[in-house]
C-alpha cells in the first residue's frame, strides 16, 4: 500500500514530466469508477502537485489569455484531493496507448497528444473535486515535522494511547504517512517490541524534551547520536524518498531492488510477523510485549475431544531456499487421537440416524384398518357381494351390479277404515304407524344361502311391522263389535 513517501514521490513525479505541458479539454472519467466527476473544462490549463502525508493535491490552473486588453477563456482553478487506496498511481502515457486501469485522464493541447492517467487496478482509491486535506488528519511527517512533533506530545492523555505502539503508529490522526513497512522499520531499529503500550514509549520523550535547557547544536547532536521514535518518523521516510525510484511500490518492480536492500526488518527472512486488532501483519524480531494478542477461545468440547488453549504464535519468515525445501507436518498423538474418536463418533451418529429414519418410515407405512378393509377381510359366506360375481347364480338372484340397476317397488297399507259408528279403531300414533311405506326389494324375497346377513335382517323387520299392524287393526275392530 502506497504511504506518505510514495505519495510524495507520486508528486514530485507529476511536477516533473508536467512541465512546460499545457492540458486542454474536459477530465475524463472512466465508465467503471464509482468516484465523482470532475466539474472543470478549460482550453488551455497547467497542472501542479503536492503532498501532504497519505494525500495529493492536484491543481489545474488555467492559463490567462489576452485578446484586445480583454481576458477571454478565463476560468477558477480547481484542486482534486487524491488517496491512493492499494495500488492507484500516475503516469503519462500517449493517449493513442492509454493504460488498462486509468480511471482519469488529462490530454494535453501539444500533438501527439498524450495524458496523464490516475491509473488504479484495484479500484480503492479515490479522489474529490474540488477536494481539501482531510482535517482528520494530523501534520504531515516528512513536511510539517515540528508541528507533527508537537500534535504528538500535547495529546498523550488521549485514549488512543493507550494502545499497542504498533497500532498507534498507523493513526493518521497523529502519524500521517506511516504505514506498514514504515512502523516494522521504525520499531526495528530503536528494538522497541511493537505490543507495548505507546504511552510509555512516549512519557520518556516528553521527559528528556522538558529537562535541562540545551542549545540548538547540542539538540541536533544528540538526535544524531541517539533518535528517539519521532525523530526516526520523520528521517526514515525521507531515507526512502532519497533512494529515487517509485518506492515500495508492488506493481512497479523495476527500482524495487534497491528499496528491497534498503529494507532490514519488512518482508525480511527470519523475522517474526503477528496480526494486530485490525488484522495487519507487524514484523518484529525478539519479544511481542505485553499487550500481544491473547490466546484464542477454546471450542466447544465434545466428547474423546479434549479442548486446548492455542495461543497465537509469532510465525518465523524462512528464505527462498527454506521455503522450497520439503514441508514436514507434525501433529501430536493427543489431537490424531482426539481425530479418530471424532470420526468413530460421526460413523456412529449415522448409522443411529438411518436406522431409526427407517422405522419410522415402516411405522407410517402401517395405516388404522377402516371398515371397507376390514369387509374385505370377511370370509366369502358373510360377505359375497365383494366377490367376484360368479356364473352359476340363479336368475332371481343376480350380480350385485344389475341389482342396483332396478328400481325399487313401493308397497303400501291402505289405512284402516270407519266403522258403523265412524269412529277411527285406533289412535292417530297406530294410524300413523299403519300409514308407513316400507320399501321391499323383490330380489331379496328369496331364501337363498348366497343373500347377506343384514339383508336378512331387513326382511324379518319388514315382515314383523306389516304383521304387527294388520292384527292390531283387527283386534281393534273386534273390540268395538263386540
Amino acid at each position: 500500500m502506497p504511504e506518505g513517501p510514495e505519495l510524495h514521490l507520486a508528486s514530485c513525479y507529476i511536477n516533473r514530466v508536467c512541465a512546460g505541458l499545457v492540458f486542454s479539454g474536459k477530465v475524463e472519467k472512466s465508465e467503471v469508477s464509482k468516484n465523482p466527476e470532475v466539474p472543470f473544462e478549460s482550453a488551455e490549463y497547467l497542472i501542479s502537485a503536492v503532498s501532504r502525508g497519505k494525500e495529493v493535491k492536484l491543481s489545474l490552473t488555467p492559463v490567462k489569455e489576452e485578446k484586445r486588453g480583454k481576458r477571454q477563456g478565463r476560468r477558477e482553478p480547481i484542486d482534486i484531493v487524491f488517496r491512493f487506496g492499494m495500488s492507484g498511481h500516475f503516469k503519462l502515457s500517449p493517449a493513442a496507448e492509454l493504460p488498462k486501469h486509468a480511471h482519469l485522464r488529462f490530454y494535453t493541447k501539444e500533438s501527439p497528444q498524450q495524458a496523464l492517467c490516475f491509473v488504479d487496478p484495484r479500484r480503492f482509491g479515490s479522489w474529490e473535486a474540488p477536494g481539501t486535506w482531510q482535517p482528520e488528519r494530523g501534520p504531515c511527517v516528512m513536511l510539517e515535522y515540528e508541528k507533527f512533533r508537537e500534535n504528538v506530545l500535547r495529546n498523550l492523555a488521549e485514549k488512543a494511547f493507550d494502545r499497542p505502539i504498533c497500532e498507534v503508529l498507523l493513526n493518521q490522526k497523529y502519524f500521517n504517512g506511516i504505514g506498514n513497512y514504515l512502523r516494522a522499520e521504525i520499531l526495528h531499529r530503536l528494538k522497541i517490541p511493537p505490543f507495548v503500550k505507546a504511552r510509555t514509549v512516549f512519557d520518556s520523550i516528553l521527559q528528556q524534551d522538558q529537562g535541562a535547557e540545551l542549545t540548538l547544536s547540542k539538540k541536533v547532536k544528540m538526535k544524531k547520536e541517539n533518535p528517539d521514535l519521532l525523530e526516526l518518523c520523520h528521517s526514515i521516510p525521507l531515507e526512502v524518498t532519497n533512494l529515487g525510484g517509485d518506492g515500495f511500490y508492488p506493481t512497479h518492480r523495476d527500482d524495487f531492488s534497491v528499496f528491497q536492500k534498503w529494507l532490514q526488518c519488512y518482508y525480511v527472512p527470519g523475522m517474526k510477523t503477528l496480526r494486530d486488532s485490525s488484522g495487519r501483519t507487524i514484523w518484529f524480531q525478539g519479544e511481542a510485549g505485553p499487550l500481544a494478542p491473547k490466546p484464542a477461545k477454546p471450542k466447544l468440547k465434545r466428547r474423546g475431544v479434549k479442548a486446548v488453549l492455542q495461543a497465537p504464535s509469532a510465525k518465523v519468515i524462512k528464505s527462498e531456499t527454506e521455503q522450497d525445501s520439503k514441508y514436514v507436518r507434525t501433529q501430536t498423538d493427543s489431537t490424531r487421537r482426539g481425530k479418530e474418536q471424532k470420526g468413530k463418533l460421526d460413523r456412529i451418529k449415522a448409522e443411529e440416524f438411518k436406522i431409526s429414519a427407517g422405522q419410522n418410515a415402516k411405522e407410517h407405512s402401517k395405516k388404522p384398518a377402516n371398515l371397507k378393509t376390514r369387509k374385505q377381510r370377511l370370509p366369502s359366506q358373510d360377505l359375497p357381494i365383494n366377490n367376484p360375481p360368479s356364473q352359476d347364480l340363479p336368475e332371481n338372484n343376480p350380480p350385485i351390479t344389475k341389482r342396483k340397476g332396478r328400481l325399487r317397488q313401493r308397497v303400501e297399507i291402505p289405512p284402516v277404515s270407519q266403522d258403523s259408528s265412524g269412529n277411527f279403531p285406533a289412535s292417530k300414533k297406530k294410524q300413523q304407524r299403519e300409514r308407513r311405506v316400507m320399501v321391499i326389494n323383490p330380489l331379496i324375497q328369496d331364501s337363498s344361502e348366497n343373500k347377506p346377513s343384514t339383508v336378512r335382517k331387513s326382511q324379518r323387520s319388514a315382515a314383523k311391522g306389516a304383521a304387527g299392524a294388520n292384527s292390531k287393526a283387527r283386534r281393534s275392530q273386534r273390540r268395538k263389535v263386540e
